[in-house]
């Protein structure tokens, strides 16, 4: 469902401005409008520009390398946002990506997603992209169905050709300030104003009004933030803001922001209907 263009906080993200454009044969569009994806959304089909982010993995993280490690890591820059634990298809037909794809079959399958676009570049924080199904087509292209895993920051690029490596050091939450009371908490005020965005836009939408199933399922809170982010489709920008964040507590409070800007909008919007029903 399309919602308002976001209202967060002027918090830029870290780009990699010196490096080259290397945006594989996507044409990135302007991200002005916010979108919310309920938990269980109709299946997308695998797409080089589409991120079904709503499926989300409740495992994840099992084996996290340590944050001190530095490893090399392929990097795939895509006009999208991938978090940890949520589930992205793709289709691979660029030749130097299927070439990366040979050496991954042969290897350990995971490789980094990283966030481009033309006006503002290619960041430097990212997500490892684990692939758990694939599918070779006569013509040598690939569906894939990625899950997102570890965090990284790329340290250092090691060659750009025929597909971009870099080295990279893993990111992890810094311990939060609070208690761990009050971490829950806030994950359970954030899963609230989830319910209210999705509830107020589907009785925008002219969609039957129901109670809105269970969004955290448990999920500890830094995961839940996690899953949160993954659903803002349509704001690439602020996604990325939110997966640089090593603070699950910072993470969530601007998640709820955001969340009650667009809730404070859609209760005006929808006044507006109960005035003007035909508007």
């Amino acid at each position: 469902m399309a919602l308002p263009q976001l209202l967060h906080s002027p918090q830029s993200s870290s780009l990699i401005s010196h490096k080259p454009h290397l945006n594989p044969s996507y044409t990135p569009k302007p991200a002005n409008n916010f979108s919310i994806s309920p938990h269980h959304r109709r299946r997308r089909k695998p797409h080089s520009l589409c991120c079904s982010a709503s499926s989300y993995s409740e495992k994840h993280h099992t084996n996290s390398p340590k944050s001190d490690d530095v490893v090399e890591l392929p990097l795939f820059p895509l006009p999208l946002v991938l978090f940890p634990g949520a589930i992205l298809p793709l289709q691979i037909f660029e030749f130097r990506y299927r070439m990366m794809m040979h050496t991954l079959l042969h290897t350990d399958l995971r490789f980094g997603v990283i966030y481009t676009d033309a006006a503002t570049g290619t960041a430097d924080v990212g997500c490892v992209g684990e692939v758990i199904k694939h599918e070779r087509l006569v013509d040598d292209r690939f569906f894939l169905i990625c899950k997102g895993q570890e965090r990284f920051r790329v340290t250092k690029l090691v060659r750009t050709k025929p597909y971009l490596v870099a080295e990279v050091a893993w990111l992890e939450d810094r311990p939060s300030s609070g208690e761990v009371e009050d971490l829950d908490a806030l994950a359970n005020e954030v899963e609230l104003y989830m319910k209210d965005v999705i509830r107020l836009s589907n009785r925008l939408n002219g969609k039957p009004e129901k109670e809105v199933q269970e969004l955290r399922r448990n999920l500890f809170p830094t995961p839940f933030s996690f899953f949160v982010g993954s659903t803002f489709e349509g704001a690439p920008r602020e996604q990325q803001a939110l997966l640089e964040l090593e603070d699950t507590a910072v993470r969530l409070k601007r998640e709820k922001e955001t969340l009650r800007n667009t809730l404070n909008y859609l209760t005006a919007a929808s006044a507006v209907k109960d005035v003007f029903p035909s508007s």
